[in-house]
């Protein structure tokens, strides 16, 4: 095991100080750090607009200003990462735009909005007519998980909350495979909801802990164990899905988790960051900041894989 020194430690902080964001940089205080979680909230609160959804790119990849589900996705996971309170003005007022926003009938948020299409943007971020078939639950399935999480269960967002996961579940319980990015907001569900197990069970047609082994199974399958071709374009590793060493994900992969953790360390620059493996291919004054505003988002999460697992000096 090759330990990340605290001199690369020093080094990745001063890169998010100098060339990353203040919400990053916040979110790197509070987990390795003496950063507060008022801290964490206060960069995020200029990324929430007043109808409490949130947008200001604050995901790097699409820049629309206006609030869309997907950026209220990534700021509910910093919401998320830090234990924020239900009764956090800040969370109430997301829960009200989740609840506004929800398609009943789907069980969906929107993915893309057409908005997107006049900002900067990734292609991946375009929207097109029926562009929601390629994004189906993600995310849905997590802000439904976070209505439940951040509501009681009699409240109309509880009670959408559950509609959006019933339907999330029949969905997931017929698929044979799924994207990476669908299979990771199914796993985070789990992990919320998990407090919720004995309702989940009693609610829905399948038990919390068969849609567990169902998208184990999902995961394992979409996992790249070609070690040779893991640094030759984006690719679903081990650590895509896998949080710390006691997730049941981590007896099915075997080695290739320590391996894709030693990857990890092998890759780091002399500047302690990690460079991202896409590109836009357009816009590109825009995506060279998005490129270094994701270096710092990269270091963050990362850093959490590598604490979690003890490669941390």
């Amino acid at each position: 095991m090759n330990k990340i020194s605290k001199s690369k430690f020093k080094k990745t902080k001063t890169f998010i100080t100098s060339k990353g964001r203040e919400l990053e940089l916040a979110r790197f205080e509070f987990s390795f750090g003496n950063g507060s979680k008022e801290n964490v909230m206060t960069q995020l609160k200029t990324y929430q607009n007043e109808d409490g959804g949130f947008g200001n790119g604050i995901e790097p990849d699409f820049w629309l200003p206006n609030s869309s589900p997907m950026a209220t996705w990534a700021a509910g996971q910093i919401l998320m990462e830090i234990g924020a309170d239900a009764n956090e003005p800040m969370v109430k007022s997301m829960i009200s735009y989740l609840i506004n926003t929800n398609d009943i009938e789907t069980g969906m948020w929107n993915s893309v909005l057409p908005e997107n299409n006049d900002y900067p943007h990734a292609p991946w971020w375009h929207w097109q007519e029926g562009v929601q078939e390629n994004w189906m639950f993600n995310p849905s399935v997590e802000l439904a998980a976070f209505l439940v999480h951040w509501s009681s269960e009699q409240s109309k967002a509880g009670e959408i909350g559950w509609i959006s996961i019933g339907k999330a579940i029949n969905h997931l319980m017929n698929k044979t495979e799924m994207d990476r990015h669908e299979i990771n907001n199914y796993l985070q569900l789990i992990k919320i909801i998990k407090p919720n197990e004995s309702t989940f069970n009693t609610k829905l047609q399948y038990s919390l802990n068969s849609v567990s082994k169902k998208i184990m199974v999902l995961a394992e399958q979409c996992a790249d164990k070609d070690i040779s071709t893991w640094t030759k374009g984006y690719k679903a590793l081990p650590l895509d899905f896998i949080d710390n060493p006691k997730h049941p994900l981590c007896e099915r992969f075997g080695p290739l988790v320590e391996q894709n953790l030693d990857l990890y360390v092998e890759q780091m620059s002399e500047e302690g960051i990690w460079d991202i493996s896409w590109s836009w291919g357009s816009y590109p004054e825009e995506f060279e900041v998005a490129r270094r505003y994701w270096k710092g988002i990269l270091a963050v999460n990362r850093y959490k894989h590598l604490k979690a697992f003890g490669y941390l000096e």
